[in-house]
């Protein structure tokens, strides 16, 4: 076991033991305390904090977008790539004291594949049923890591399903990249009966304790948790005012519309918004143009929303701009980026 450093949190007052060989923000999460955060790669600077005190953490490789070196030299750092050697204290920059303290303990566990369809040309519907243990608890919008078999790598993807229904069962929905190390093994290996390795869960992508209206801004595989979190209020009986834009470039990409058309008999005040950005034929009678765009020409007072983002980062980054500017409050935007190893078509 390496050394152990005590590792204090403010503005919240909150201390953790952490071991030269974990990241800060790995170590929260094991002891029980939920720290802003989201691709844990160093690429989205979900988990940027302010070094206080000690002798700043050595980090792992990150990208200079989510912290660029003239803020690494001011003291700034990411949790998800930090080790420390000493004792630090670190102000946390993006924190939500509603969940710091409501994190769901992480497992190691094994699932076994029960299904693997393609629900697009280039989306797969994956399901599996957990073997060992039988049930993982999770907040609706978290994800887990699977591991890809032979290799030290894995991917992060979020649960589509709810947490109250198919005790052990997990749906993700996942884009295929023609160059992405999960993406091959999944498109070209996976069958039905085989076993994954996966650890979770993690994520702040969840369900607030409030009553105000719900825009959700999603594309791609942002399906996924956004589903999950629309599942969950239907399961609910929920009767706040939510509104789900989807952004899609043609009539191929769009998945789960019916689903999604039909929550309407659960959810009373849900409006379907999907929005084709190159519509290939005559046959589409809804939306067009960039998500962003569609979203601006619907909504105009955006202040007491809670406003969830989520899918590529290009247009997480402008679906947070377009949301700031028609008055969403930072401290009430949640997102998740989907950073990518292999290349989009």
């Amino acid at each position: 076991m390496a050394v152990k450093h005590v590792v204090r949190f403010e503005p919240v007052g909150i201390e953790i033991e952490v071991d030269e060989d974990q990241n800060i923000l790995r170590a929260a999460a094991e002891q029980g305390i939920t720290l802003m955060h989201g691709c844990k790669e160093g690429q989205c600077s979900s988990c940027k904090s302010f070094v206080l005190d000690g002798e700043d953490p050595e980090l792992d490789k990150y990208s200079t977008f989510a912290l660029p070196d003239s803020e690494k030299e001011e003291g700034y750092t990411l949790l998800c790539r930090a080790h420390v050697y000493e004792d630090v204290t670190i102000e946390l920059l993006n924190y939500d004291e509603e969940m710091i303290r409501s994190g769901k303990p992480i497992q190691e566990a094994v699932a076994e594949v029960v299904s693997n369809e393609l629900v697009t040309h280039d989306m797969r519907h994956l399901v599996v049923k957990l073997v060992e243990p039988q049930d993982i608890e999770y907040w609706p919008g978290q994800y887990v890591d699977i591991a890809i078999p032979n290799t030290e790598e894995t991917r992060s993807f979020s649960m589509a399903n709810t947490t109250s229904k198919d005790g052990g069962r997990l749906e993700f929905v996942i884009k295929v990249y023609p160059d992405g190390l999960f993406s091959n093994f999944l498109n070209t290996k996976v069958q039905v009966g085989d076993r994954l390795d996966l650890v979770g869960p993690f994520g702040v992508f969840t369900l607030r304790d409030r009553e105000s209206d719900i825009v959700f801004v999603g594309g791609g595989a942002g399906m996924a948790p956004i589903l999950c979190l629309l599942r969950t209020l239907a399961e609910r009986g929920s009767t706040r005012k939510v509104t789900y834009y989807y952004g899609a470039r043609t009539k191929r990409d769009l998945c789960f519309e019916d689903e999604l058309h039909s929550l309407f008999e659960t959810l009373p005040n849900f409006r379907f918004v999907p929005a084709l950005s190159m519509p290939d034929d005559d046959t589409w009678d809804g939306e067009v143009g960039l998500i962003t765009d569609v979203m601006k020409q619907h909504e105009t007072d955006l202040a007491e929303a809670d406003s969830y983002v989520c899918g590529p980062p290009p247009m997480v980054e402008a679906a947070i701009d377009m949301l700031s500017g028609l008055g969403a409050s930072d401290k009430n935007i949640y997102y998740d980026k989907f950073t990518t190893t292999g290349e989009p078509t």
